[in-house]
């Protein structure tokens, strides 16, 4: 018997990278004439890259076995619609590995509730699951949680964030460090010397490791590059607006002299709003995430720059990374960066998330 060794990108992936229809693509899989030379070298060029082989579609018929996959993440809240790209892309890949027999089931946390979080682990824990995808946003409670799914061999994908130390089947997301190295970079390209710089950390999870490594980041370009700007971070737990304007206007009360804000996570908007209200919007404000929210401030200038890492392929990427491991016996990376994109005023209409 032939041994499947496809892998986890279909037809639709190769034709959506080639830019072609899938036709044009079944074509060239089955050496039919009617594609142009130049296409050819096109798709054969990606069917080499990813490594894919026809034969999935009537091996995985033919077994008849169900693979399930659990996918644990944050809710889309009134504060932040940030998760809607990650299910978008976790979607795609649900449609395209369905027929297979990979089955999806996906549980939502709050992502002020530590407990939902916990009660929704628990729910997958005592089901019957083969792989897990998941945001670690609680950091004790999702390692909690991946010891108990080590101890039972059921493999995990971390998207978004990471936990290094776990031992994850993958890790699919920004280069935490290098992301705030770059959003150092952009802040100051008209930040004058000597002028503060505030840093705003707005998560019930200030301790998380992905915060501190992006601040770690930003504050090593500042070193590197011999800038003498004080860098100024202020905490702030409560993530709704009034909680943020509170704090940043006792921060701003204190330090007559900040230039400059840089917003470690997607509430850029909220720091936006306030600068707004509070007429500060002559200061370059640095966030993250292309956001319904974040796009408004971005297009009247409020917001100088938005970093993106692409959150609807990292939801793709991790859905078919438990794919490929489950379904076809292929490795996957340990770790695989998304880009780090920079998305301003001028190029937002032309982005995909």
């Amino acid at each position: 018997m032939e041994k499947d060794t496809t892998a986890y990108f279909g037809v639709k992936e190769i034709a959506r990278r080639a830019n072609v229809s899938i036709a044009t693509v079944d074509r060239v899989i089955h050496n039919r004439t009617g594609v142009s030379e130049k296409t050819k070298k096109k798709i054969n060029e990606i069917i080499k890259e990813l490594d894919y082989q026809p034969n999935i579609l009537a091996s995985r018929l033919a077994s008849r076995k169900i693979i399930s996959l659990a996918v644990l993440i944050p809710a889309v809240s009134e504060e932040t619609n940030f998760w809607e790209a990650p299910v978008k892309g976790i979607s795609r890949a649900e449609s395209e590995i369905k027929k297979y027999g990979v089955h999806l089931k996906t549980f939502y946390f709050q992502l002020n509730d530590k407990k939902s979080f916990q009660s929704q682990a628990q729910s997958i824990i005592h089901a019957e699951f083969h792989g897990v995808l998941l945001a670690p946003s609680f950091i004790d409670e999702a390692t909690a949680f991946t010891e108990i799914c080590r101890q039972k061999k059921i493999p995990y994908v971390f998207i978004d964030s990471n936990i290094p130390k776990a031992p994850s089947l993958s890790y699919i997301g920004p280069h935490l460090f290098q992301s705030g190295y770059v959003g150092a970079k952009l802040l100051t390209y008209r930040l004058r010397e000597n002028k503060k710089v505030l840093v705003v950390n707005i998560s019930t999870e200030i301790d998380n490791y992905n915060y501190l490594q992006i601040e770690d980041g930003f504050r090593s370009y500042f070193h590197d590059h011999n800038q003498t700007n004080e860098i100024i971070r202020v905490d702030i737990r409560d993530t709704d607006y009034q909680s943020v304007a509170r704090h940043l206007t006792y921060v701003f009360h204190l330090n007559k002299d900040i230039e400059a804000v840089f917003v470690t996570n997607s509430r850029v908007f909220s720091v936006a709003s306030f600068l707004q209200n509070s007429q500060r919007t002559n200061m370059p404000l640095v966030g993250y995430d292309f956001l319904k929210q974040n796009i408004e401030y971005l297009k009247n200038g409020v917001i100088d720059f938005l970093i993106c890492h692409k959150p609807e392929e990292q939801g793709y990427r991790g859905v078919m990374s438990l794919y490929q491991t489950l379904v076809l016996g292929t490795p996957v990376e340990k770790i695989h960066f998304m880009p780090i994109d920079i998305i301003t005023k001028e190029n937002e209409a032309f982005y995909l998330n």
